[in-house]
């Protein structure tokens, strides 16, 4: 993934209840916060898009590793009753085309462990993006509903901290069904929450090297 769209990946993902209290302080909130998700869903995009390309390269890459392999078992067979009908010459030939394709497969495995581990990243981007634009959603329907309950965030002026810090409690208020609602834990346990949530994305990821693992083992014994 490019570094720019890294960037913006990063910014989707990191825009949390300050960036919302920002747009509720704009001349256009509602207006604002759509033009947020709209952004978010224009990252998807292009990071499904780059998906796609990467998915696609590494279908072309597993057709080639597999028609080599099987010229591989094929001229392996053919230099041998090459050899038995006395025709050297042709068992040479047959073994130079053969050091040749044991020249590329290392290369061709290494290319598809990159894929495969370049698709596993960009899954994981999807993934996160989609979470918190279902966040941002709901965020925003939180909001209508505070407007349409004719309690419109009101903008900082001096004196008005107690308003403020309202309309902060309402943000985490809002955030916190959001994470109760994905997670299943409740505002008190987010810290206990985030820690096992850290441990289980470190164990998804254990569990992610280990199919490259097999999936590259698998590769080189020609069975993939």
């Amino acid at each position: 993934m490019s570094d720019s769209l890294k960037t913006r990946v990063g910014r989707v993902i990191a825009g949390g209840a300050h960036a919302i209290l920002d747009r509720i302080e704009d001349k256009a909130p509602e207006a604002m916060m759509e033009q947020s998700i709209r952004d978010a869903d224009a990252v998807i995009d292009d990071v499904r898009h780059e998906l796609g390309v990467v998915s696609a390269n590494r279908h072309l890459s597993q057709q080639r590793h597999t028609g080599l392999n099987a010229q591989h078992t094929a001229l392996t067979a053919q230099s041998h009753e090459a050899l038995a009908s006395g025709r050297e010459d042709l068992a040479k030939a047959a073994v130079a085309r053969l050091l040749d394709i044991e020249a590329q497969l290392p290369v061709l495995e290494a290319t598809l462990g990159d894929y495969l581990l370049q698709e596993g990243e960009l899954q994981g981007y999807v993934a996160a993006l989609l979470a918190k634009k279902r966040e941002m959603q709901e965020a925003l329907s939180q909001f209508r509903k505070s407007r349409a309950a004719g309690s419109p965030a009101v903008p900082v002026a001096a004196g008005a901290g107690t308003s403020a810090a309202r309309r902060i409690d309402a943000v985490t208020e809002a955030f916190d069904r959001v994470f109760e609602r994905q997670t299943g834990l409740d505002g008190l346990t987010r810290s206990d929450g985030l820690e096992q949530a850290v441990q289980l994305q470190a164990l998804d990821e254990l569990v992610r090297e280990n199919r490259i693992a097999e999936r590259i083992a698998q590769l080189k014994a020609g069975k993939a």
